[in-house]
């Protein structure tokens, strides 16, 4: 064989065995994941929150409503039925958990997050009751949310909603609900306040009511001074006040000058 051949048939079988290796390499390949990004994970599903919320509230609530939320004699209720809703206004208001039981729930910087309320939420609602109410507000009618607001709330609340005493409870003030915690309370009845269902205050109702004490969050006082709001019992005693200090200081110079 001449040195030509020779060099032509070496060519060939490094050619082949060349696309051998490639064919292999290309086969082991295929067997093989692809390398990439992970994978995008899978969104929470109800079943993982009412799963983080109850680690929550074995933790933080247990203590005084039982490990499986039914209550503890003494030291605080059960808690099947009572919904979402009673679970957003008493968390996302900081009225739970409570220092001791007994105690009447006020408002608080709430302890947990919003993330955690909701998981909470979600494993109280688990034992079934009402859901969080629906308000919109620029629906309702501010002259009948006053009627409503006078007749069954200013009586503790103040007709503009800056709270006060009565027997056994504070009556708090009004002026950093929002108009979804306002709803809450009205549906709900925490603590000593009344609970009014659809039958006395009707969704439309409810709109109105909590446009009212919207505004009275901003008043607007046209042409009159605001006093800070505290009623129209404790402003006309500031008036009355004002008036006999008015009054005496006009018997003086009127004294003054008669003696001259």
């Amino acid at each position: 064989m001449t040195r030509r051949r020779r060099r032509a048939a070496l060519c060939v079988l490094f050619t082949a065995g060349a696309i051998a290796s490639l064919a292999a390499s290309g086969s082991r390949g295929a067997q093989q994941p692809p390398i990439g990004p992970h994978p995008p994970l899978t969104p929470p599903t109800a079943s993982s929150a009412v799963a983080r919320g109850k680690a929550l509230f074995q933790t933080g609530c247990s203590s005084c409503h039982g490990v499986d939320a039914g209550g503890i004699p003494r030291r605080g209720p059960s808690l099947h039925g009572v919904g979402a809703l009673s679970a957003d206004f008493m968390l996302s208001t900081g009225r739970m958990p409570l220092d001791a039981p007994g105690d009447q729930p006020l408002r608080h910087k709430p302890v947990y997050r919003r993330a955690q309320i909701n998981d909470l939420i979600a494993y109280i609602a688990s034992f079934g009751g009402p859901p969080i109410p629906r308000v919109t507000p620029l629906k309702g009618s501010l002259s009948t949310g006053l009627t409503l607001f006078t007749d069954h709330c200013a009586g503790c609340h103040q007709v503009l909603g800056q709270g006060g005493m009565t027997t056994g409870a504070r009556i708090p003030a009004l002026q950093h609900a929002t108009p979804t915690e306002i709803a809450e309370a009205v549906r709900l009845g925490p603590f000593l306040m009344p609970k009014f269902g659809h039958a006395i205050v009707s969704p439309d109702d409810l709109n109105s009511l909590v446009r009212y004490v919207q505004y009275t969050q901003h008043p607007r006082d046209h042409g009159g001074w605001g006093i800070g709001h505290i009623g129209p019992i404790p402003e006309g005693m500031v008036t009355w006040l004002l008036a006999i200090v008015a009054l005496v200081l006009t018997i003086r110079l009127i004294g003054e000058r008669t003696t001259e």
